[in-house]
């Protein structure tokens, strides 16, 4: 969060928000808003803070029930493949990595009576990262209704709101 802001007070509502679909990224340093709708999803935020770049991933995370998929080998080569390119486009030829900030947030479905699988998209996710020298923060939300991730890809700043866009409330409430 850049520096002098404190929580929600500095949600932006003047920028272009871009949707980013499934299984694909966006890349940007340009001040725009990156989203994307978690359902059994997960959105990976990368910021080149010297660089002044970001870009979000969004990729499917859950099986058919909704909890945490298990990493096969048909998903490690297509995911590796995929972030490797996301990485590739916001980090460049030459990144520090004291300047660069991971953030992934996954959704699932609440777990009943049972673990997750042994490995998941996310352990891969922070692998991969960790091989790179970045460290990466996660976290997995198990709700029964979605959330909506918001990313500043200029700024890195990230938070989630529910189903509903936080931008979109605040006109409403305030009548526009």
């Amino acid at each position: 969060m850049p520096r002098g802001v404190t929580g929600f007070e500095a949600v932006p509502t003047d920028l272009t928000e871009v949707s980013v679909a499934v299984d694909t990224y966006r890349v940007s340093s340009a001040p725009m808003l990156l989203t994307a709708e978690l359902r059994g999803a997960l959105a990976l935020c990368l910021h080149d803070e010297g660089r002044g770049v970001g870009g979000l991933l969004h990729l499917h995370f859950a099986d058919g029930s909704g909890r945490p998929a298990e990493v096969t080998d048909n998903t490690l080569s297509c995911v590796l493949v995929v972030l490797d390119r996301f990485k590739r486009e916001v980090l460049g030829a030459s990144a520090r990595t004291g300047e660069v900030h991971a953030r992934v947030l996954a959704h699932a479905l609440p777990v009943e009576g049972g673990a997750g699988p042994g490995a998941s998209l996310v352990d891969l996710i922070k692998a991969d990262l960790a091989d790179g020298r970045l460290t990466c923060g996660a976290q997995i939300l198990r709700r029964t209704g979605s959330v909506r991730v918001h990313f500043e890809p200029f700024a890195g700043r990230v938070w989630i709101s529910g189903p509903q866009d936080a931008r979109t409330e605040s006109r409403r409430r305030r009548g526009l």
